[in-house]
């Protein structure tokens, strides 16, 4: 190899004649073509002062030969290269005077950005390889800050730890970061929390600085704010702020923005930057008022009908239409709308169209209207029969509106009914037959008892109009000539679809067992039977329901119990009960009355006469006494005529009653409305 001595002048002749070239042509002419310089071995200590400053230094279109004896030359270091680099022409011009150091850090970061790295092998050699393989060659480890290195494409290592950052989540987004070319420049280890890095110097101080303006605790800025309330809850409040706070508003603030109640003190804990302090003082400022309760308690008296009855009916209509309103809801989402249980369904029209209100959220209170809130409560107190409602103003309103409509004085209705039984003979057809009543069709095609119109057989008849006391003794006066058995004759009142009952009859005992026990001291058994008691009874169910034309609607079940026979059973005799029972649907006018019949049943009874002197003897008498089975055969007949009575009106007795009063007129008024107080004329206030 060629000393170095005798080899700097060739480089120092080299660079003056490319710096005249510059200078005398007026454009960039391509250098002339240099030799290659082979890479000589320093033999000398004798080594550049990097403070000397350096007039200028210019290079156009030189080979890599000729940059790195360049750099040989200002360093003072020995350079070690691979037999091959990247060919490529440099160009550097500094026209100032700069320090050696600098102008070594220049021409470092020119090879640099020409991928190829330079790696310092001790105090005395300079290794030249490919920027993809610089990591790989023991760079320079920076200790220190990254900072207090001068900025150059120089390549180096470093170490970064974290304080606050997980390195396996942060680092691997400074891949984007790094230089391209140096494959593998980052290193992470997981374990002590830290990154090693190789790069040049100025991407190195890049990423000193972004870390170290990440690397802080997450709270760090968060300072916490105590909000006292003085007249809202804590919890209620910050639900409220839930609801408003959402979406795009929660983005804005981020996620480390916190807010939560303290009921216990009642006040609100936020934790947020400063700068966001002025805006949750006025939200929070103008909640914090007070303010009338959303729901508020009504006791409605009633004043006619049930509370029982009004509460379940109230109740199925509150709850039916909230179900509904939640149903029309869900059903109104469109594509990408976002629900949140609980809450109203934000609208997300297309063009103008109306804001769509759920009515079964909780903000449903402030929209008004007609339909009811979710928070709507309707119970019932027996006691006092009053309905009880918990809900918001319109709430009430509703319910009171509902109220008003049902409790109402029902329409009464005044049942007389004759229960009759007609003994038939083997000619008569019915009953109705029986006592002369002529069944055919009327003017106007129905089919009705046609003679009811005039005299039947000497009872009081007028125009179909019968006076039941009147008809009760005809018929009675029928019974003596015609086998007419009065059974009953009641008189009913009950009120628009609510059931009335007759029963008249008596309890028969049966016996259901026996027990047999033995006498004590003496020969025998003393039995002694267990006896229940059934009901034989007439049995009358009347259910009206009057129409506002005066036409009335009758069910009627009527029930007959009779004793037709009896049965000896184990030596006890047993009554044989008959049963006759009819569910009837009728229309009638009021004060018409009408007839049911059909309901016949047959009777046999047996009996044996005793023959003259035979009577005393017990045997003789039964064989030749005479034996007789009659047959009697009956039809039950239902009488019935129903009168509406309107509010205020009583019996005729007792109309006729108070007709004869002083205060004739305060008790009329109190019957047709007891709330209102009747007017007292002067002279009974003058008594």
């Amino acid at each position: 190899m060629t000393p170095r001595l005798v080899r700097l002048p060739f480089v120092a002749a080299l660079l003056a004649f490319s710096t005249a070239l510059i200078a005398q042509t007026p454009a960039p002419a391509p250098s002339p073509a240099l030799l290659p310089v082979p890479a000589k071995v320093i033999t000398t200590d004798v080594k550049p002062n990097p403070d000397e400053m350096i007039p200028s230094f210019k290079i156009s279109g030189l080979p890599i030969d000729g940059v790195l004896s360049a750099l040989e030359l200002h360093t003072g270091r020995s350079i070690l290269r691979p037999a091959a680099l990247q060919t490529a022409e440099y160009t550097l011009v500094i026209d100032r005077p700069i320090p050696r150091s600098e102008l070594v850090l220049a021409i470092e970061t020119l090879l640099a950005l020409n991928q190829i790295g330079v790696v310092p092998l001790g105090e005395r050699f300079l290794k030249v390889v490919g920027l993809a393989n610089a990591k790989t060659e023991a760079p320079e480890m920076i200790t220190g800050l990254a900072s207090d290195q001068p900025a150059s494409g120089k390549i180096a290592t470093k170490v970064f730890q974290f304080d606050f950052l997980r390195v396996n989540e942060f680092v691997p987004q400074l891949g984007g970061l790094l230089t391209p070319g140096i494959g593998g420049g980052l290193v992470v280890l997981d374990k002590t929390n830290a990154a090693l890095i190789t790069d040049s110097v100025s991407n190195l101080q890049r990423i000193e600085s972004l870390i170290k303006a990440l690397d802080r605790p997450a709270t760090s800025g968060l300072i916490p704010k105590f909000y006292p309330l003085k007249s809202a809850k804590a919890s209620d409040l910050v639900n409220k702020l839930r609801t408003i706070l959402q979406g795009t508003l929660q983005t804005q603030l981020g996620t480390s923005t916190t807010y939560s109640a303290d009921d216990r003190t009642n006040q609100i804990i936020l934790i947020a930057d400063a700068r966001q302090y002025p805006f949750f003082d006025e939200l929070i400022g103008k909640l914090d008022v007070k303010a009338d309760p959303n729901t508020r308690n009504e006791v409605i008296y009633l004043k006619h009908a049930a509370a029982k009855d009004v509460s379940t009916l109230l109740v199925s209509i509150v709850t039916g239409q909230t179900n509904a309103a939640q149903k029309t809801a869900a059903q109104s989402v469109r594509p990408g709308q976002v629900v949140i249980p609980g809450q109203p369904v934000a609208p997300q029209p297309v063009g103008p169209q109306p804001a769509m209100v759920n009515l079964a959220g909780p903000d449903a209170n402030l929209a008004g209207g007609n339909e009811f809130s979710a928070l709507a409560v309707v119970t019932y107190d027996e006691r006092s029969n009053a309905v009880i409602v918990s809900g918001t103003g319109d709430d009430i309103r509703l319910i009171k509106d509902l109220v008003d409509k049902i409790d109402i004085v029902l329409a009464q209705v005044r049942i007389e009914v004759i229960i009759a039984e007609v003994t038939l003979s083997d000619t008569d057809k019915s009953g109705i037959s029986k006592l002369n009543l002529t069944v055919g069709p009327t003017a106007k095609g129905a089919t009705s008892i046609t003679n009811f119109a005039t005299d039947v057989a000497g009872w009081s008849v007028s125009k179909g109009v019968v006076n039941p006391f009147a008809f009760e003794a005809a018929l009675g006066d029928a019974g003596s000539r015609g086998n007419v058995n009065i059974l009953s004759a009641p008189t009913i009142v009950t009120t628009h679809n609510k059931e009335a009952q007759v029963i008249v009859g008596q309890s028969q005992p049966i016996i259901t067992g026996s027990t047999s026990t033995p006498n004590s001291g003496t020969a025998g058994l003393t039995t002694s039977s267990q006896v229940t008691y059934k009901d034989i009874a007439i049995d009358l169910k009347v259910t009206p329901l009057i129409g506002d034309d005066g036409s009335i609607q009758l069910k009627i079940d009527q029930k007959v119990d009779d004793i037709l026979d009896s049965v000896t059973i184990d030596g006890n005799a047993q009554p044989v009960i008959g049963r006759r029972q009819a569910t009837s649907f009728i229309n009638v006018i009021d004060g018409e009355m009408i007839v049911l019949g059909g309901l016949q049943r047959t009777k046999t009874s047996r009996s044996r006469g005793k023959l003259g002197f035979l009577t005393e003897i017990p045997i003789l008498s039964q064989i030749f006494g005479a034996r007789e089975n009659k047959k009697e055969r009956t039809e039950l007949l239902l009488f019935v005529r129903p009168h509406v009575i309107k509010p205020g009106e009583g019996s005729s007795d007792t109309s006729k009653n108070i007709n004869v009063l002083s205060n004739k007129d305060q008790i009329n008024h109190f019957l047709v409305d007891p709330s209102k107080p009747a007017k007292v004329p002067l002279l009974e206030k003058l008594k």
